[in-house]
């Protein structure tokens, strides 16, 4: 496995021990495997945060570290990571791990060994609410579709019928298939006229197309990562579909507009962090995270909201040490992680980048939940929601 030690940058490679002087969180990165591309910039995020903490005098007069544990993204490996952090290290919290499928295995193994973790990603519906360690900076699927749905009512979009189009074989794309999505429509009181399903790694998706299109729909809400999501705009638009696709969290990415093209023009999704605001703190990461790619030799691209989340997770932790006067004394280890979990469990209106966030009784972060459309190759915000 792969471990890296931060101190104000990703420096070096192979096993460390913090100084006594250093409060540690560890960082489960999917460096490898099917979230790379994604997480690799969180890593960029973290080590930003990092910087920001330290450059205004640490931690209660201490610097803080980061020891990075790469899970591959698989379950498995997620699991061996919170236990290396939880006994080999003096590991306060954890950033991450990434997926819905990582979280399912690593909270349970959080909560016996009793060490916070907080995902960036999974947002599957209530994935942390059965333990008291375990949190996610993400708003569940339900909650953001919600307001999707309000918003396309408010607008007047046309909205007179909806489709279904999600992925079997992806954990969170499975659950907004057969539980988020239906709800969501069925709340919002539009007729649902059919489900396709297929698979992440579908090369064709002509015959899921040719269901659709036996009763086009002025929506299609989906449930899959980016890349097939890529796959169906294309063959909509290829088969002659009119209507508008609707996205969740699962295909916030900023660089999906561009790669969508035309055929992804109108469409619509929820996220919990908007890189076009014109707010101060809001261009401040923008530029440093640009900046930082570049430093790199990386693609520089806008961060998107799992970045953010990363940022605000590191952010939430150095707040959550400083209000528990976190020592770091490894012979006070086990009650220091206890206290940073209980002022984690507390945040209320906590000043986050993304804006006023406050963590529920099942764990998740409430926060602002921006409706993004899909317009000449970029986001646009279209609406946004504060409760």
């Amino acid at each position: 496995m792969k471990r890296i030690y931060l101190v104000t940058s990703l420096l070096v490679l192979g096993i460390v021990s913090a100084h006594a002087n250093d409060l540690t969180i560890g960082y489960l990165a999917a460096n490898t495997g099917p979230f790379s591309a994604l997480a690799k910039r969180n890593a960029v995020a973290v080590e930003i945060a990092i910087e920001d903490i330290n450059a205004k005098g640490g931690i209660n007069g201490k610097k803080l570290v980061l020891s990075s544990f790469d899970t591959g993204g698989k379950p498995d490996q997620a699991a061996a990571g919170v236990t290396r952090f939880a006994q080999d290290e003096p590991v306060l919290a954890i950033v991450g791990p990434f997926s819905t499928s990582e979280c399912r295995v690593s909270f349970p193994a959080g909560e016996r060994l009793g060490i916070p973790q907080m995902s960036m990603a999974s947002s599957a519906p209530k994935v942390a609410a059965p333990f008291t360690y375990a949190f996610r900076n993400t708003t569940d699927e339900a909650y953001t579709y919600e307001r999707l749905f309000k918003t396309i009512k408010a607008k007047g979009y046309a909205a007179k019928s909806v489709s279904i189009a999600y992925a079997t074989d992806d954990a969170v794309s499975e659950s907004l298939g057969t539980k988020v999505l239906p709800d969501a429509i069925k709340q919002a009181g539009l007729p649902l006229e059919q489900t396709v399903s297929l698979r992440v790694a579908a090369f064709d998706l002509a015959p899921q197309v040719s269901q659709l299109m036996q009763k086009p729909t002025d929506l299609i809400a989906v449930g899959t990562p980016p890349e097939p999501m890529l796959k169906l705009a294309a063959e909509l638009r290829r088969q002659g579909h009119k209507g508008r696709m609707l996205g969740g969290s699962s295909v916030a990415d900023a660089e999906l507009p561009a790669r969508m093209g035309p055929n992804g023009e109108g469409t619509l999704i929820t996220a919990t962090f908007f890189s076009g605001l014109d707010d101060e703190r809001t261009r401040d990461f923008v530029e440093k995270f640009k900046a930082k790619l570049k430093e790199k030799g990386e693609a520089v691209v806008e961060p998107n909201q799992f970045d953010a989340a990363s940022y605000d997770i590191v952010s939430m932790y150095a707040y959550a040490m400083q209000q528990a006067a976190i020592t770091g004394d490894r012979d006070r280890l086990a009650a220091e992680r206890t206290a940073v979990r209980d002022q984690i469990r507390k945040l209320s209106k906590f000043p986050a980048l993304v804006g006023p966030l406050s963590i529920n009784s099942d764990g998740d972060a409430i926060k602002v939940v921006y409706v993004l459309e899909a317009k000449g190759g970029k986001w646009t915000l279209v609406d946004r929601h504060l409760d």
